[in-house]
């Protein structure tokens, strides 16, 4: 506990972090503020064009098309990534001209917001057509459109300020955890600032913040040290733009293993992204009169689980720490079901509270065990192929069956049966965790065996650099 404690000091005041550290760390709260500004909130802006009670369906059906552009332009960032960031120019001038026209395209997003009108499927639609087709309209709405330009140029710098980070940490293991916990900050920022607005989460002010935070990283970002693209010079190869360099690494078992489960998690995590604020507030659990403000509380407990990360990576190894953060997804499910029917609070704000350990156990892990995994030459591209399968095809996939599963259990007057809608993926997700605690071996080099281990999280520090080395970890791990 005193490490905790003495840990907790050291990032209050950064006395321990390096100039550059401390530069990553602002990045971080600029990369994440501009998320934390809308992409929560924004269900708020679309439910309330209107008060009718109708219109919590149409509502449904924008929110769905909002919230698969996301993972849309995160399928596309890995090619991107491929043959820009690997290539042609430094990692931190291609992350700057991305946020300006990022940034410019959100601010004019909702001057062209206008009401949307889906209507009902046939009585003889096919499932197929009810999760797939039936919203295919929304997407050619204007606002869509510019928050799609927008997300085709926010999702790349995920990847882009995580390879920058590992490039200039000297103890990526210790040290980014403590960088990236400013990120999440950054994201409770971007939500109390939208509840200081007038009209809170319906303030179209929301994409304005974002933008002009976006805009003031793409200036930070060309003060950030050089990053070298890490194949400049080379022949550009069709397969290394699709990311087969990557796809190497799925020899390894549990590297595919963790690929898989993460792509399936995704799935039900959607819905959270999607619903969980609109459940919140239909709900009545709200700080400041703002379902944004209740929403943060989760950000607020992944900096405490951001911070304590090295010291439980010593303790638990890859797998169990990566089943820490599976087994919270489940429960938050759980709880949000268990309390829908009486809007039981506690249950709620829980469920909220456990996103510390739901994302930083999981996915923080998660970027962590990637970058050790792959080789320098292909680790943009294998954290860009990390991106497209949970931020673009399991977060896509979940967003449509999701809201088609929301609209399936809402009523003709706007009442949804909370209790089914989550506890549906509240079961997926304890099927995904099973699978992997029992297809996923813990490693030798993954065991907790020293305090040492701390400043090393505990994982393998041996990258797999060719095919007989990605061989040679899988007889490992079957041995």
């Amino acid at each position: 506990m005193n490490k905790v404690i003495d840990g907790l000091i050291d990032f209050l005041t950064m006395r321990k972090m390096s100039r550059v550290a401390k530069w990553l760390s602002l990045m971080m709260f600029l990369q994440f503020f501009v998320w934390g500004a809308w992409y929560v909130s924004m269900t708020g802006f679309f439910l309330n064009f209107d008060n009718e009670a109708t219109d919590a369906i149409k509502g449904i059906d924008v929110i769905g098309a909002a919230y698969v552009i996301g993972p849309l332009a995160a399928i596309i960032a890995p090619f991107f990534l491929g043959i820009v960031a690997d290539r042609f120019f430094p990692t931190q001038k291609v992350l700057g001209a991305l946020h300006l026209i990022g940034g410019i395209a959100i601010i004019a997003a909702p001057t062209v917001a206008a009401e949307f009108v889906l209507p009902p499927p046939p009585e003889d639609a096919s499932l197929f057509y009810t999760v797939v087709l039936h919203d295919l309209p929304a997407f050619t709405e204007p606002m869509i459109l510019l928050l799609f330009v927008h997300m085709l140029c926010y999702m790349p710098t995920l990847s882009l300020t995580a390879s920058i980070s590992f490039e200039h940490l000297e103890n990526q293991e210790k040290e980014f955890p403590h960088v990236r916990v400013w990120g999440t900050i950054g994201w409770i920022a971007g939500n109390l600032a939208v509840s200081l607005l007038p009209d809170k989460d319906a303030s179209a002010g929301q994409f304005t913040i974002a933008g002009i935070a976006a805009i003031a990283l793409a200036f930070l970002s060309f003060t950030l040290p050089n990053t070298p693209p890490p194949n400049k010079g080379k022949k550009v190869k069709i397969g290394e733009l699709l990311g087969v360099d990557s796809l190497k690494l799925l020899k390894s078992k549990n590297y595919a293993v963790f690929m898989i489960c993460s792509f399936l998690l995704c799935i039900p995590l959607a819905g959270y992204y999607g619903f969980a604020r609109t459940y919140v507030e239909s709900a009545g659990v709200l700080v400041a009169d703002s379902a944004t403000f209740t929403m943060s509380f989760g950000q607020m407990s992944e900096i405490f689980f951001m911070l304590i990360m090295p010291f439980m990576f010593a303790r638990l190894g890859v797998k169990w720490m990566l089943t820490a953060g599976m087994a919270a997804w489940v429960l938050r499910y759980g709880l949000f079901a268990l309390g829908a029917d009486d809007s039981i609070a506690w249950m709620i704000i829980l469920g909220v509270v456990l996103h510390g350990i739901c994302y930083d156990f999981f996915f923080v892990t998660g970027m962590i065990y990637v970058d050790k995994a792959a080789p320098a030459n292909i680790r943009n591209q294998a954290q860009g192929f990390l991106v497209l399968v949970t931020q673009g095809l399991g977060l896509g996939i979940g967003a449509k069956i999701f809201a088609a599963h929301a609209r399936a259990n809402t009523n003709s007057f706007g009442v949804a049966d909370w209790e089914t809608i989550w506890l549906h993926p509240a079961i997926f997700a304890l099927t995904v965790m099973v699978l992997f605690i029992l297809l996923f071996k813990q490693e030798k080099s993954d065991d907790p065996v020293s305090d040492d281990s701390a400043t090393t999280g505990g994982i393998d520090q041996s990258p797999i650099s060719s095919e007989s080395d990605a061989e040679t970890t899988d007889e490992a791990v079957a041995g």
